[in-house]
């Protein structure tokens, strides 16, 4: 009888607790997926809350959320998609904060190609060049505004090859369909220096700020898990994993 009444115990605790976990869904830039990988894992060692996470383009994401994507959270790579979604009153506007601020980088997987200069880039001896679709991706825009910068963009133009989002873009220049490519700095850094290949990590002056902001969206407004995640997101412990990842993070 007593341990009957001990097993009984035991799983009504264990039914109290499952009770109380939520699933957090997030709909992540494809830039930022690797690092939220960590930090959703990291989150998850002490909440019983489950993160549940949803890549693509910023574009891409933003579509699907007006047309009534079941996210909690957005954590786009531009601001201007969140404050769209603010001023619709789809997303909560005192929740909206920026996360993160994107570095581009002109990055290829084979070793020792590119001199972490641009004079590799600027001798355009190669056949195609990848790219994130600049319509959709913001490190789209910003690598059409390096190669205007640097006045490349005419005469490399026919040689892009343009990825449906960073993460496709990536992908490209990773398994080598594409020698080289524009990538975000996150998908290729680590702990203070390229991972893996070689690359030139773009000034910032090239480029618009690559300001990336969360935002709580309407229907989640009073979601708790969803309101402790983005807290735990602007904590000191979640922006040194981020600042890990080579992107520039306010101490605020």
């Amino acid at each position: 009888m007593r341990k009957t009444l001990i097993v009984t115990a035991l799983t009504l605790a264990a039914s109290t607790a499952m009770a109380h976990a939520d699933e957090v869904k997030v709909a992540v830039a494809a830039n930022f997926y690797k690092p939220l990988q960590v930090l959703a894992k990291d989150y998850q060692q002490t909440s019983s809350d489950k993160v549940v996470l949803s890549v693509g383009s910023t574009g891409k994401l933003y579509a699907q959320i007006v047309n009534g994507a079941p996210f909690d959270i957005f954590l786009a790579a531009d601001q201007k998609r969140p404050q769209k979604l603010v001023k619709a009153d789809a997303a909560v506007a005192k929740s909206e904060f920026t996360y993160a601020k994107g570095r581009l980088a002109f990055w290829s997987k084979q070793s020792g190609l590119i001199d972490s200069s641009d004079s590799y880039l600027k001798a355009g001896k190669f056949n195609k060049l990848a790219i994130a679709n600049p319509k959709a991706a913001p490190y789209g825009a910003a690598s059409v505004e390096t190669l205007k910068k640097l006045g490349l963009y005419s005469k490399l133009k026919d040689k892009i090859v343009y990825g449906q989002n960073i993460g496709q873009t990536y992908s490209y220049v990773n398994y080598g369909n594409v020698k080289q490519g524009f990538v975000a700095l996150s998908q290729v850094y680590r702990d203070g220096k390229l991972s893996a290949g070689s690359g030139w990590i773009v000034p910032n002056s090239y480029y618009h700020a690559i300001r990336q902001d969360a935002v709580l969206l309407s229907k989640s407004a009073d979601n708790q898990a969803a309101q402790k995640f983005l807290a735990y997101l602007q904590s000191p412990k979640a922006k040194k994993i981020i600042r890990s990842f080579g992107y520039d993070v306010s101490e605020k």
